[in-house]
């Protein structure tokens, strides 16, 4: 190996330690302040190490219940969104070049929205239909914008679709919802488990959004966001590092179970 070679070689190991650095030592000063006896979420001083916030955090039925409030409207975003997501993918698919290109435009423009216009439009929409704020407007101005995460992963798998197996089982007789049923849904199952667990996470962590569509409910992220003027302490980092060892139990899972799927198919 030459000394470029070792040189860019040796760049490439630090390029990929800062990231994981920078992307992984957050989280880890966040779950070392959870076990900091400090009445705030620090690591430094070190006070002592204690157990309490996980008794603060069952204690506080304020911030479950805004926990329970975000995963209710993340669920109906995910009935809003998988659906219309995947028919507006479809859709796209099917245009030819130049109506493609204007629809594509179209459809991501709400991406390009910042979510404080996206809450006031449809907070304002709503009231002059005599709707005010709660979980039904946060969930249609969520899934106003998450809609496009969804149309946007599953055009991709479509991209990558063989048109010939359609053709086949038209050919065959199958009429389009059973295509669609047997051989297109199947195909685009990868891209839309992903697509759902994005939207889920958009919905759970959004707030610029929410904040003006709320009413009286309080989902998680604006309960954190007010704990943060009167007083936050690291039963908020409790629950999050709970998040994030779920996050990661769940991923190891769903990776040995297909690992296992995999090595029956091919046994």
């Amino acid at each position: 190996m030459s000394a470029a070679d070792r040189i860019l070689k040796g760049l490439f190991g630090f390029y990929l330690a800062a990231f994981f650095i920078y992307l992984f030592a957050p989280l880890a000063i966040m779950a070392a302040a959870t076990f900091n006896t400090s009445r705030f979420p620090t690591v430094t001083p070190w006070q002592g190490t204690t157990l309490e916030w996980f008794n603060a955090l069952a204690a506080d039925t304020g911030m479950w219940q805004a926990l329970w409030t975000s995963l209710v409207v993340a669920l109906f975003v995910l009935v809003v969104a998988l659906p219309i997501g995947t028919a507006a993918a479809l859709l796209l698919t099917s245009l030819n070049a130049r109506a493609r290109s204007v629809m594509y435009a179209v459809m991501v423009s709400p991406l390009l929205t910042p979510g404080v216009v996206i809450g006031i439009a449809t907070l304002v929409l709503w009231r002059q239909l005599g709707v005010g704020g709660g979980t039904f407007l946060i969930v249609l101005a969520q899934s106003s914008f998450i809609i496009c995460y969804v149309m946007l992963m599953v055009a991709a798998r479509l991209q990558r679709f063989d048109r010939t197996q359609e053709e086949a089982a038209l050919g065959l007789g199958a009429s389009k919802f059973m295509i669609f049923r047997r051989v297109i849904l199947p195909f685009l199952k990868p891209s839309l488990i992903a697509a759902g667990f994005l939207a889920a996470l958009q919905s759970i962590e959004n707030y610029n959004t929410t904040l003006f569509v709320r009413g009286f409910d309080t989902p998680l992220t604006v309960y954190i966001a007010t704990k943060v003027r009167t007083g936050l302490t690291p039963a908020v980092n409790a629950l999050a590092l709970i998040m994030i060892a779920v996050t990661i139990v769940g991923a190891v899972a769903y990776e040995v179970a297909r690992r296992r799927s995999r090595s029956a198919r091919l046994s």
